[in-house]
């Protein structure tokens, strides 16, 4: 079982910014897509963005224009940045693999956007 371990959630004001990293073993990070994942209360998971092995990235479009993607492949650690946070980007983020990996879920980290 491998988990994946999620940081840099936090506290932040609308219009504000955040960036979070997520650390995961070789044995995955090298051979699928890497994606972010966020869920807020009452509501289900749900992809915000992704990143194949080979940089190519997509976005939700509730994200689109206002979060990054990236990877750095010698620290097998990809990263969201998020700029102009909004309220409704409150949720826990995760990240996975593309196609989901059950067993590979993290705690997560929890960004509250709020003034």
């Amino acid at each position: 079982q491998v988990q994946l371990v999620e940081s840099g959630g936090g506290l932040v004001q609308p219009g504000g910014s955040l960036r979070l990293s997520c650390v995961a073993p070789g044995s995955i990070f090298w051979i699928y897509t890497m994606a972010w994942y966020r869920q807020s209360p009452g509501s289900s998971r749900e992809l915000v963005a992704q990143i194949t092995r080979g940089g190519i990235r997509n976005y939700a479009d509730s994200v689109k224009g206002r979060f990054t993607i990236s990877r750095d492949n010698a620290k097998n650690t990809v990263y969201l940045q998020m700029n102009s946070l909004k309220s409704e980007d409150t949720a826990v983020y995760y990240c996975n693999t593309l196609p989901i990996d059950v067993a590979s879920w993290g705690q997560g980290t929890q960004v509250t956007v709020s003034s």
